[in-house]
């Protein structure tokens, strides 16, 4: 038979008849359904294959032969079909069933390909793609050379990934990721494999590259942010895995933390390390981010475990996790259980093996057992939720709340993450301050006080009272920052307004309490320096000033705030630091006559002065000599009728309160450096005229710019003396002094809270205008500061019996936290329950209890506490175990046979907070899964660490594995060598933080 003779391979065919309706029957009842295949058949060899079988002749001259197909292609080379083929006029389609039919009765042209094509969906209609994608793949090390190929828009990414390995033998187990490339500088990341050429927008033209990760866990297209010594030593550089610090990108502590705890858990990283995560990547889900954290995060850990790098730079990380959270976007300081959190609820989304979830209406016990209620919770949890994170770091909680009022008890069963677990808070705290006393000969002494935590500023003053027999009502409560007061304090003002590390002084005055508008007034007297030449380049003729020693409080009498008398007060005030001039060492100045060649000339400079306070180079009232001997002796014996206060120590940085970091700028603005510019005159008046002394702009500090000699200063001083003498003559007003007169060794000067000066404060006049705090500032002349006022002498100050007592640190067992979890709490105001019996909200009581613990534990530490009257972190240490941590005595749920798992957890890291609520630094311990040697982590510097250290007041995140799943070492613990010292924690730094930090510095007796 002719069909016979002309088919080598094909079968024995059916009658045609047969044959005519088989395949009719295919075409017309066989759907488009996308996904399917569907074959591309020559239309004249199909029209004569209808026209054979119609004759029912089987030898009939119209036999088709075998399948052709060349009139449909481009060329017999590349068998490109042709372009703008037409269907029903140059081809005709047939089902994959009808194709196989046909190709088996009589078989195909040697050399032709089949003509296979997909069912596309497309958004409005179902097709058969005729011109499939033609793409070009290659691998990212060479980009020249290409392979072409041709895929189906139905076909998926994963399909054109094993093209890839086909064609240039890419071994299956190194582990690679997809890009298409558009042009020459545009990329995109082909991440989900299970996505169509269609939906992932890959069109005919395009290039497919394929990169294969290094074998140090980087990329190659991120091999530049890694942070190497040099690219020999990185290269060569074969560490224990796991050992491998992450770069602080600037306050960056916080994720570093989190990171380094999480990396040393086995069972999370040993699924990114063998690469299970790229089968569970959910890039569908609404509530996760597309996979990007998983890879991320992926990243990071493949570089830290190949023992090839010393630090690795987060970066691509830190940017992932700033686009999803905005809240970690920029570079502040954030809380590493924040950041653990996001991650874990991040993590655990993006590799949700529940592609859809389901809505799962949750019910209550109504009174059934706790265990089946417990595992219909646990199986809807896990209808919408089962992940690696679920398998590793999910438990149960079981929650009962009872209504107050009707006595309905609703049990529920919730899953948790990570234990929140309180500490114990104590009622009291401690404070240390510096008491000032009204002796002007005492030194500042050193207290330590035991408070109320929620007391007041008045509570402050009692508890010192006991120690000092002082009344509190003549006590005043100040904070010290940078030579100046930052803040007076009220008696009615919480103390929890005032922190562990500020510089809190308490000065004693003559009186109670004062009236704003009564017969005393308390002042407050900083200490300033000047430059020895005015800033003429500021265009105030004005001497620079900056600030130095303490500050003082004391109260004076109304009327005795002339400079003649303050002038007395406060060199009796500061007599245990200031040394009077002997009467040969009195300096007295003359005056120049009326006639002089240069009188106008300095009288114009001394008209363009205008604060009316006696400059220490001109003075114009011979009673403002400095007190002799005798009159020194006598205000030494009167002072404590007088009602002075004493000296403070100096405010400088270096000892307590060294945790304040960045308080430059967040007490005083002005305060960079201290210094101010003072518009002085030099020519003084009697008395000073108190304004309003509010909070001004600083100018430009005029720094001292060098030192003259002695003898030159003085014959400056005796030429200014002259110009202030004419000018007083010629002022209206003005007294016209004696030829000679005394100097004195400071002047006073009207100042605003800053410490600086602003215009038209101190302008003479004889009235007093106190409208707000008053301060006025003791300006010293270089020269006579040194030679008059004793630093070292100021410094001193001595430390109460009470300081000698050790301060306890409060302990806590971990278990009393665990225990303070669980006990009964009544809900707040704010979060009411509601009562489905009584129908309104209700401040029910709730208990939480454990009723199921996950594989790894974490345990959050609340040491940040947050209420309505204080906000604090706490210091306590909790004494945590680091093995065989027992849960059997807090878990509800009993064990019923031997293969529940037990109940006992050994610690694997974690992460510590050093610092307090304003700044902090975290650092992590961790022990690593391979060798089982802990490990300091802080930021890139990584050290060995030994278990003892691992207990500290810093420990605020604890992770928990649980005994059975923790497997033995698989290599010997190293042994530190002489190059590697072991850690050892001698002070710990703040993130960012650069520059002085000011505290009290002192000398003690």
């Amino acid at each position: 038979m002719a069909a016979n003779s002309s088919t080598g391979s094909a079968t024995e065919p059916p009658g045609l008849e047969t044959q005519r309706r088989e395949i009719d029957s295919l075409n017309q009842n066989q759907q488009l359904r996308a996904g399917d295949s569907w074959y591309l058949l020559d239309k004249r060899w199909f029209d004569q294959w209808k026209e054979y079988v119609d004759t029912g002749d089987q030898n009939s001259s119209s036999y088709p032969g075998k399948i052709d197909n060349t009139e449909l292609f481009q060329d017999l080379d590349s068998y490109h079909l042709k372009e703008r083929l037409v269907e029903n006029e140059d081809f005709v389609l047939v089902p994959a069933e009808a194709w196989h039919k046909l190709l088996s009765w009589y078989d195909m042209m040697d050399d032709q390909p089949p003509l296979e094509r997909k069912v596309v969906d497309l958004p409005s209609t179902v097709k058969v793609e005729v011109y499939p994608v033609e793409v070009y793949l290659c691998l990212s090390s060479n980009l020249e050379n290409t392979v072409p190929a041709r895929f189906s828009r139905a076909d998926k990414i994963h399909a054109i990934h094993q093209m890839v390995r086909q064609q240039f033998e890419v071994s299956d187990t190194a582990e690679s990721r997809m890009w298409m490339r558009s042009t020459d500088t545009s990329s995109e990341r082909l991440r989900n494999l299970n996505m169509s050429v269609l939906d992932a927008c890959l069109s005919s033209g395009m290039t497919v590259i394929m990169e294969i990760r290094n074998v140090d866990g980087t990329w190659p297209t991120s091999r530049p942010q890694i942070m190497r010594n040099s690219a020999d030593d990185q290269d060569s550089y074969r560490g224990p895995p796991g050992v491998c610090g992450l770069t602080n990108l600037g306050n960056t502590c916080f994720m570093n933390s989190a990171l380094q705890c999480l990396s040393n858990i086995p069972p999370l990283t040993e699924y990114f390390l063998k690469n299970l995560y790229l089968e569970e990547l959910n890039f569908s889900n609404p509530l996760g981010m597309k996979g990007e954290i998983a890879e991320a995060y992926a990243d990071v850990i493949k570089q830290m475990w190949s023992g090839r790098h010393y630090s690795v730079v987060p970066r691509v990380f830190k940017t992932k996790v700033g686009h999803f959270a905005s809240q970690f976007l920029g570079y502040q300081q954030h809380d590493s259980q924040e950041l653990l959190s996001f991650l874990l609820d991040g993590l655990h989304e993006d590799l949700n093996r529940v592609k859809k979830k389901e809505y799962i209406e949750l019910g209550d016990a109504d009174g059934r057992p706790d265990q089946d209620v417990a595992e219909e919770a646990w199986h809807n949890h896990l209808r919408r939720n089962d992940s690696v994170i679920v398998d590793t770091f999910h438990g149960l909680f079981k929650s009962t709340l009872v209504c107050p009022e009707c006595y309905k008890v609703s049990v529920t069963f919730d899953p948790f993450c990570y234990l929140s677990v309180p500490l114990p808070v104590s009622k009291e705290r401690v404070m240390e301050v510096f008491y000032v006393s009204l002796d002007p000969t005492a030194k500042p002494a050193q207290y330590r006080l035991i408070v109320p935590k929620a007391g007041r500023v008045f509570d402050l003053c009692t508890a010192l009272s006991q120690a000092t027999d002082v009344p509190p009502s003549q006590m005043v409560v100040a904070d010290v920052f940078n030579h100046r007061f930052y803040k007076i304090y009220q008696a009615d003002e919480f103390l929890s307004s005032i922190l562990d590390q500020d510089d809190i002084f308490v000065y004693q005055l003559s009186n109670g309490s004062v009236d704003q508008d009564g017969e005393e007034v308390v002042l407050a007297i900083y200490l300033r320096e000047r430059s020895h030449y005015r800033d003429y380049g500021s265009g105030s003729n004005s001497y620079g000033t900056s600030l130095f020693g303490h500050p003082l409080l004391m109260s004076v009498p109304r009327a005795q705030c002339t400079q003649e008398e303050l002038y007395q007060l406060l060199l009796r005030r500061l007599s245990r630091y200031v040394r009077p001039p002997d009467p040969s060492e009195e300096v007295e100045e003359e005056e120049e006559g009326e006639d002089g060649g240069e009188e106008e000339e300095e009288e114009e400079l001394c008209k363009a002065q205008t604060n009316g306070v006696s400059d220490d180079e001109g003075e114009e009232d011979s009673e403002e000599a400095g007190p002799s001997k005798k009159e020194e002796e006598q205000s030494r014996e009167s002072s404590q009728a007088d009602g002075q206060n004493n000296g403070l120590p100096e405010a400088s940085p270096g000892s307590k309160g060294e945790e304040r970091a960045e308080e430059s700028s967040l007490k005083s603005e002005p305060d960079r450096g201290s210094s101010t510019d003072e518009s002085q005159s030099a020519c003084g008046s009697t008395d000073i005229n108190f304004q309003d002394a509010n909070d001004g702009d600083q100018s430009a500090a005029a720094e001292p710019s060098g030192k003259e000699e002695e003898d030159e200063d003085e014959e400056e001083d005796g030429e200014e003396a002259a110009t202030c003498a004419q000018a007083n003559k010629r002022l209206p007003g003005r007294r016209h002094f004696g030829l000679r007169r005394k100097k004195a060794l400071f002047t006073i000067q009207a100042v605003n809270s800053n410490g600086t000066t602003e215009r038209g404060m101190g302008e003479a006049g004889s009235s007093f205008s106190f409208s707000s705090q008053p301060y006025i500032a003791i300006d010293w002349d270089p020269d006579m500061k040194k030679k008059y006022y004793n630093e070292n002498e100021a410094e001193k100050y001595i430390k109460h019996q009470s300081m000698d007592v050790p301060h306890q640190q409060m302990t806590v067992q971990l278990q009393e936290c665990i225990a303070l979890f669980t006990t009964v709490e009544t809900l707040e105001e704010e979060n009411p329950w509601y009562c489905p019996t009584c129908k309104k909200h209700q401040l029910a009581t709730k208990k939480l209890d454990l009723w199921s613990l996950p594989e790894v534990l974490i345990i959050h530490l609340k040491r940040f506490s947050y209420t309505k009257y204080s906000r604090e972190k706490l210091e306590t240490i909790v004494d945590f175990p680091l093995r065989n941590l027992d849960f059997s005595g807090f878990l509800l749920k009993k064990m019923v046979n031997s293969a529940e798992p037990p109940c006992r957890y050994d610690l694997i890291s974690v992460s510590n907070h050093y610092g307090g609520l304003r700044d902090g630094h975290y650092t992590s311990y961790a022990r690593n899964k391979d060798n089982s040697q802990w490990y300091y982590f802080d930021d890139s510097k990584v050290t060995f660490a030994r278990e003892e250290q691992i207990v500290t007041n810093a420990a605020y995140l604890l992770f928990y594995q649980r005994q059975d799943k923790i497997r033995q070492p698989t290599v010997p613990p190293p042994v530190p060598s002489s190059t590697q010292p072991e850690n050892h924690i001698t002070s710990q730094t703040h993130d960012g933080v650069d520059g002085a930090i000011s505290c009290v510095s002192m000398e003690t007796d």
